[in-house]
């Protein structure tokens, strides 16, 4: 459909209630669908729209006429009722009724839950994707930023028999499968390994049929949509109104979409004007007025549709395609500029449109005044409003069949969606660029160039860069060279391209949106380690959905995601202590190791083997602290592979003869533990130095599946002998650490650990390092404790007044070896 054939539908409302009326008039069939069902009402500007859809299906022989297309409008009300009708049993019943008659007190859960409004108003979005993939014999890809509104997902996921095996075997549409669909819903069912016990959440899981995000976090999907679809691939995305004003970045989805590299997106955002406890921002400033006018502020196209009415979703995702096909077209033509408006469907709707209570705050959980359990008014209320949702179990089946075409569209299901069924191969490793060992190089360079190096040897994955700060400064100059920014107007002299893959902006949560949502490519996001921290709960909900479908046996398709978090707390002391926070790492160090991994080169060749680690996984998010700053190259080629293999080696010494261990996880660490080392060992000491790179792999294992990433208890011993006193000097605070290495720590008495103790300022690397107890002079005072030899015996007096805080810093952070 043109643009222009959009447009008739614009004229006065009397044109277009004098066409709609025609038009009934003209086609029993077309009356039919147009008088609606149920609570589905069909505005005479949808009508209009879908005529003239028709026309344009039927003229590009995707329909042999106006009746078969006719006949899916219908059955997509239907579907769309029935799966209200779902919906609200989810909420509050325990048994369905298949033949729609009233459920008796007993019939109703006594603690009702579910976010019901919200996913009365996601059906019709849900269904009206169904239906555009019917109209057109195309699988679209999906996403909902919404989680909370699974219940509909779910809904029509079983009505169309588009389930996952795990929900397939215990819900379907007879009278058991639905019992167990409703009394599952927030069951808080558990097995007796301690996870979920029903293939149903009160979230999108991976039990979903074409799930690929929770929803938990809102906003999170607005800033990743436009980054998700390849060349060629179409997604529709359902978005929240709630989230326009909790995540910002998503209004800048226009600055990135691109016809040459990106896929065909259509934004819809369900206006429904309440959040949790009052009515949006939108609302408060102007309803749809306001937001359309904001809309277009920021390159969007604004189309309003009746939010309540499946086939005004599907009009508009088809109008929306077409009209962002044909300006990336134009614009590849060079007959229009960037940036290119983006069409952004507003489905104006109440929260909880078909069901009593709908418009009020209830409507965002439970919308009736009253448990029908217990309350006779809310039984009633409930009663009369599944009936008005309620569709008979015949013409049920008629609806289904007219949607469930797959096989003579040659089609995959919408649960195997092109997102949803990533299976992307491990990318070509260009031949690696080693550093030779003894010279000072800066690991960020080397990560630069070994990414430049991959990008080139995979020409076929699409990279993306996502970008919160300085790609120069942090020595990522031949990526921003290579890659570039992507701007809409290229400045003369700088690397910038309309066609850039690194996509800049400052605010993390919008750039690592880019990185996340690109899984069908070759991923990168690099930023201040301090200010990295805003980019967790993206990053959580990824390793979260990641986590749950290894757990379930289905390991993620995408290529790991390596997230670097330089110009980090060891090296920014030019910037006060807001920027020397080593939060990311530990927080991340929470999750479950082997799809969170966090990694802690120490030098070039550990940091370019960490991206190789991280490249070489699939469905891994992994954190990459790394200095920025030249450092010393301290690790062969052979020692960095063997690093990674175990998640910790033997640097120097022999473990066998040692009488104290230092342990470094870190660079500056690492430099420090070898002084310490020479100091001890001129002191008749006998000294191992460890590196661990992979702190994660030396756990205690929290299941199965983080048992079979982790090490051995044998393992663990030849790297770490139990008779052995250590040191740890770590990037990040001690007491995470001593969480994570719980299993070769043998208390205080035969453990130390040094690092990050929140203190900061104005100061340089080795004024950090002193301020927070962790030089050479700290880690050997610590050692000999340790081995019950006094301070005085490995330091000189004034090197321990020095550390007592009584002498000048500078000895200590001066000190030559």
């Amino acid at each position: 459909m043109s643009e222009s054939e959009y447009e008739i539908a614009n004229h006065t409302s009397l044109d277009v209630s004098e066409l709609a009326a025609a038009l009934r008039g003209q086609n029993p069939l077309f009356r039919k669908w147009a008088e609606g069902y149920g609570v589905i009402k069909h505005q005479d500007v949808t009508q209009v729209r879908i005529y003239g859809l028709a026309e344009t299906l039927i003229k590009a022989g995707k329909a042999k006429n106006l009746d078969e297309i006719l006949n899916k409008l219908i059955a997509a009300d239907r579907l769309t009722s029935a799966a209200m009708w779902i919906v609200v049993h989810m909420t509050y019943a325990t048994r369905v009724d298949l033949e729609g008659r009233p459920l008796a007190a007993n019939d109703f859960k006594h603690a009702p839950e579910g976010h019901t409004g919200g996913s009365l108003n996601v059906a019709p979005a849900y269904v009206g994707y169904f239906l555009a993939n019917a109209l057109t014999g195309e699988t679209r890809s999906w996403v909902m930023g919404q989680g909370h509104t699974v219940a509909a997902i779910e809904s029509v996921n079983l009505l169309l028999d588009n389930q996952t095996p795990q929900q397939k075997d215990r819900y379907s549409r007879n009278a058991a499968g639905l019992q167990n669909l409703v009394r599952d819903f927030y069951s808080y069912a558990i097995a007796p390994d301690g996870s979920p016990g029903v293939p149903l959440g009160s979230h999108a899981n991976p039990n979903t049929a074409g799930a690929t995000m929770e929803g938990g976090y809102l906003g999170f999907a607005e800033v990743e949509y436009v980054h998700m679809p390849l060349k060629g691939e179409k997604l529709v995305a359902i978005l929240s109104d709630g989230a326009f004003e909790e995540q910002r970045g998503s209004e800048w989805s226009s600055r990135w979409w691109r016809p040459g590299d990106s896929g065909l997106v259509a934004p819809i955002m369900i206006l429904n004007g309440r959040r949790i406890e009052e009515r949006s921002e939108i609302e408060q400033q102007g309803g749809t007025e306001w937001l359309n006018d904001h809309l277009r502020i920021n390159n969007f196209d604004p189309i309003d549709i009746d939010g309540t009415d499946p086939a005004a979703f599907a009009w508009s995702i088809l109008i929306s395609e077409s009209k962002l096909e044909g300006r990336g077209a134009l614009t590849l033509a060079g007959k229009r500029d960037y940036p290119i408006r983006l069409p952004y469907t507003v489905a104006r709707t109440i929260k909880g449109y078909g069901f009593p209570g709908a418009g009020t705050n209830r409507a965002h959980g439970t919308p009736l005044l009253g448990n029908p359990r217990h309350d006779e008014a809310a039984r009633k209320e409930f009663i009369e409003g599944a009936a008005a949702l309620f569709v008979p179990p015949a013409e049920l089946e008629t609806s289904i069949a007219a949607f469930n075409v797959h096989a003579e569209q040659h089609r995959p299901k919408e649960g195997d969606h092109p997102i949803a069924a990533r299976n992307v191969a491990t990318p070509a490793f260009p031949e690696t660029v080693w550093s030779e060992v003894g010279v000072d190089v800066s690991p960020m360079s080397a990560v630069d160039r070994f990414f430049v190096d991959l990008v080139k040897a995979n020409p076929n994955l699409r990279p993306r860069v996502g970008n919160p700060d300085e790609l120069g400064s942090n020595q990522m100059g031949l990526t921003l060279a290579h890659l570039k920014h992507r701007v809409n107007v290229p400045e003369e002299g700088v690397p910038e391209s309309t066609e850039g893959a690194i996509i800049t902006a400052l605010n993390e949560e919008a750039v690592i949106g880019a990185a996340l949502g690109n899984k069908g490519g070759l991923n990168l996001s690099v930023s201040y380690e301090a200010f990295a921290v805003k980019m967790l709960g993206a990053l959580r909900q990824d390793i979260i959905f990641a986590r749950h479908q290894k757990h379930l046996g289905k390991k993620p398709g995408w290529i790991g995601v390596p997230v670097i978090a330089t110009s980090h707390a060891w090296e920014n002391g030019k910037n006060e202590q807001s920027h020397q926070d080593p939060t990311l790492a530990e927080a991340l160090l929470g999750e479950m190791s082997d799809t969170s991994r966090v990694l802690f080169p120490v030098d070039a060749n550990t940091a370019v083997e960490a991206m190789r680690t991280i490249y070489r996984d699939h469905g891994t998010i992994g954190t990459l602290v790394v200095s920025k700053r030249p450092v010393p190259s301290l690790v062969s080629p052979e020692l960095a592979v063997k690093l990674y293999e175990t998640g910790a080696a033997t640097f120097s010494g022999d473990l066998a003869k040692a009488d104290v261990q230092l342990i470094a996880l870190g660079s500056y660490q690492l430099v420090e533990a070898i002084k310490a080392g020479k100091r001890l060992e001129a002191k008749g000491i006998k000294v191992a130095v460890t590196i661990v790179v992979e702190p994660g792999r030396l756990r205690e294992p929290r299941d199965h599946v983080e048992g079979k990433f982790v090490l051995s208890d044998a393992q663990l011993e030849a790297l770490f002998p139990a008779r052995l006193p250590r040191v740890v000097v770590t990037h990040t605070r001690p007491e995470p650490i001593i969480g994570v290495l719980r299993r070769i720590d043998g208390g205080p008495k035969h453990m130390r650990v040094l690092g990050y103790v929140n203190r900061g300022g104005t100061l340089d690397a080795a004024g950090l390092l002193f301020a927070n107890y962790s030089t050479w002079a700290h880690i050997t005072r610590e050692a000999a404790k340790l081995i019950g030899k006094d301070a005085y015996k490995v330091l000189t007096e004034e090197e321990v007044r020095t550390i007592d805080g009584h002498g000048d810093p500078h000895l200590v952070m001066n000190a030559a070896f």
